[in-house]
């Protein structure tokens, strides 16, 4: 159950400005090309909102003025009227504006994640064996996720900020100079003090992330291995591994909660003193004549308007530097190439009888110890193969280069003739069948589970294939049929009805080769009859690769071979076998039939 502690790469990671990561940012722009039109308009909107934002204080001003001194009713409500249809004329375009944004972000974020798991579907098997799920889908839905800001709100934003900012400061200018240079003199202060305090945000929300992440890691143990924790009885100290992952992270949020709950009055106490300092050097100005009180409640509005993209661009920075490390992680992914893909103009494998043959096999994972050597075999349609062999022998490795989810590193592959690496993988995997030691089922309902096997299947198909795997019975007895749900993982099921329910998906399949992989090991008695007697319909005139740990499953079978460390060691019939004296085959056989007839 205790796995390698990894730590969980963090979204919110903040990572430096470079060239190499500006580029990926640029390359994830493209994905906004087809929404130019919604761009723009989103654009114009926020041009014409933004502007008009920037007149108010300037309407405001001759409000008061006019109030003050001309004391003109009417033209007061022009000026009011004004006022009210800048407001709406500023709601529009902040719907067009809103909208159209949202729009483009959730469809780039939709077209990411299609891309994305469209591309993971098509890595080898290789990538999974040594990648972390957990990490997989963190690139789907958390990087993506950021990701979706950066590209259109964060833009649109900093384009916002940015005009309130040169725009204000302009009429800041314009209004009083004087005032304008003692207010910017503040601003290093509060900024210095913004960026020394938000590093230390960002460092405790990073820590509150990985304290986070270790307990998803534990929670996603946990559930995965649930049988194993509660047959071990260790809900306990599962509980205890758990609370205390959730405590760090408790203390790390804390911490960060500190460090926001000083920065917060720190930054009012400064914000609130650059506002009396403006009303107080501001009334000064008026009393000498310099400035009318309009232009003093003008000033006022701009010296908060200044104030707001000051610091908006600064969270905008932070966004900016996390969007730049899941940039790099989702093209990392992206970039990736599977190891196993079709030649140039590959053809497609035409329908086989199911002849298979090794010739010089040897195969090893990356440039780890050899797995198999020089594997010669010849097998003909509807044979029946049993690999027998010790635990690591290479027993699967072997039956897992068929379908070519992986590429022998030596040697060849004929099936009917044909080098399975010169057709279409998709063309060579139709034809074959596999039902593991685990079969894997997905949360839909049973119908759907069996259909799998052939996607334009009618329900009496489906039906008739169940019959086939002794699974009608069972079946007809769910609360709901064939449209019962199975649950996560087929949880709702028992392992010997999973493992029916694969037999059935593979027999609507109707594959020409068809690999067993230790498909009775792990059912009791009962439900191992059945699931062998269904199998021995589904291999009827196929070509089937049968891995079994129990030897009295293939005594049947039209050839065995048994493999040590990689090597072939003997093949023959049963009963040949048997007779070797020092034989491998015939100590195993002599071994299992020692330990039945202990525990019967």
């Amino acid at each position: 159950m205790i796995r390698p502690r990894h730590r969980v790469e963090d979204t919110q990671e903040q990572v430096p400005v470079t060239r190499e990561r500006l580029a990926g940012y640029l390359r994830l722009l493209q994905y906004v090309r087809p929404y130019t039109g919604r761009m723009i308009l989103a654009l114009t909107a926020l041009t014409v909102g933004t502007s008009l934002g920037l007149l108010l204080p300037l309407v405001i001003r001759g409000v008061v003025d006019v109030v003050f001194f001309e004391k003109d009713m009417a033209l007061v409500n022009r000026l009011t009227m004004f006022l009210v249809i800048i407001f709406m004329v500023q709601g529009v375009t902040s719907f067009i504006n809103r909208y159209n944004i949202a729009y483009v972000g959730e469809r780039v974020v939709a077209d990411l994640r299609n891309e994305l798991y469209s591309h993971l579907m098509r890595l080898s098997l290789r990538y999974f064996a040594d990648t972390r799920t957990g990490e997989i889908v963190s690139r789907v839905t958390n990087d993506v996720t950021i990701l979706q800001s950066a590209v259109t709100q964060n833009l649109v934003t900093l384009l916002q900020q940015a005009m309130m900012l040169i725009g204000g400061t302009f009429f800041l200018f314009w209004l009083d100079w004087q005032l304008t240079a003692v207010i910017l003199g503040g601003i290093p202060v509060v900024t210095l003090t913004m960026v020394y305090l938000g590093r230390k945000i960002r460092r405790a929300a990073t820590q509150v992330q990985d304290y986070l992440a270790e307990a998803s890691g534990v929670l996603d143990e946990s559930i995965g291995g649930i049988r194993i924790v509660k047959s071990f009885a260790r809900e306990e100290y599962e509980i205890e591994r758990f609370g205390s992952k959730i405590e760090q992270t408790f203390e790390a949020a804390m911490y960060r909660a500190k460090i926001s709950a000083i920065l917060a009055p720190i930054i009012g106490f400064m914000a609130f003193m650059s506002i009396t300092v403006t009303i107080w050097f501001g009334s000064y100005q008026v009393l000498q004549g310099r400035l009318s009180p309009g232009e003093l409640v003008a000033y006022l509005f701009y010296t908060m308007m200044v104030g707001g993209p000051i610091a908006a661009l600064s969270g905008l920075y932070s966004q900016f530097q996390s969007a730049l490390g899941a940039t790099q992680r989702l093209f990392e992914l992206l970039d990736l190439l599977p190891d196993i893909t079709d030649k140039p103009n590959a053809p497609v494998l035409p329908h086989i009888i199911g002849n298979v043959s090794f010739e010089q096999v040897s195969f090893q994972y990356d440039s780890s110890m050899p797995i198999l050597h020089d594997i010669d075999l010849q097998i003909t349609p509807g044979q029946v193969v049993a690999l027998v062999g010790p635990s690591g022998s290479g027993k699967s490795t072997l039956v897992n280069l068929v379908p070519r989810f992986y590429d022998v590193t030596a040697g060849r592959i004929l099936i009917d003739g044909h080098d399975i690496r010169t057709v279409t993988n998709v063309s060579l995997r139709e034809q074959i069948g596999i039902v593991p030691q685990d079969a894997a089922t997905f949360s839909g309902s049973i119908a759907e589970n069996i259909r799998y096997g052939n996607l334009s299947a009618t329900q009496a198909e489906i039906e008739s294939a169940a019959h086939a795997a002794n699974a009608h019975e069972f079946i007809s007895k769910t609360p709901n049929g064939y449209e019962t749900l199975v649950g996560e993982r087929g949880i709702k099921l028992s392992g010997g009805q999973r493992q029916r329910v694969a037999i059935a998906r593979a027999i609507l399949k109707d594959p020409r080769i068809l690999i067993l992989d230790e498909a009775t090991s792990s059912l009791d008695s009962e439900s191992e009859r059945l699931v062998q007697d269904a199998l021995e319909r589904l291999m009827q005139s196929r070509t089937t690769f049968v891995i079994a740990h129990r030897l009295s499953t293939i005594t049947n079978a039209d050839w065995i071979v048994v493999l040590e460390e990689g090597h072939i060691v003997e093949q023959g019939q049963h009963d040949e076998l048997l007779a070797l004296p020092d034989g491998l085959y015939r100590k195993f056989h002599a071994m299992q039939f020692q330990f039945e007839a202990r525990i019967s």
